[in-house]
């Protein structure tokens, strides 16, 4: 498996967390203050589009290094629970990197 399928799905996991974060607080202000409606249907519809992309690099990133459906299920759920894509991202990093490492090319030096 190459190195960029783990980077895509970790840009997206974070940018997907970010967004999640900020929709909560623009949530809170249009519910609790009764502000900010435009704005939250902005950053919605943002969120909406990336966690769609961060389904497919999840799913391609899953599917290249063999995840189990319930794991995959887990990762690809997170994108949804606020604050989560931070730590089921950090988990598969540390499960992937082993099968990048063993994947690179070996040199041979004459």
């Amino acid at each position: 498996m190459k190195r960029s399928v783990l980077t895509r799905y970790r840009v997206m996991a974070y940018v997907t967390a970010v967004m999640l974060l900020i929709l909560c607080v623009c949530m809170i202000f249009k519910y609790g203050f009764h502000t900010g409606e435009d704005l939250t249907l902005v950053v919605s519809q943002i969120h909406g589009v990336l966690y769609i992309i961060y389904l497919i690099f999840a799913f391609d990133l899953g599917s290249k290094a063999k995840m189990p459906m319930g794991k995959l299920l887990w990762v690809l759920i997170s994108g949804t629970i606020p604050t989560a894509a931070f730590f089921v991202e950090r988990k598969v990093v540390r499960e992937i990197e082993p099968l990048i490492a063993d994947a690179s090319p070996v040199t041979v030096e004459a």
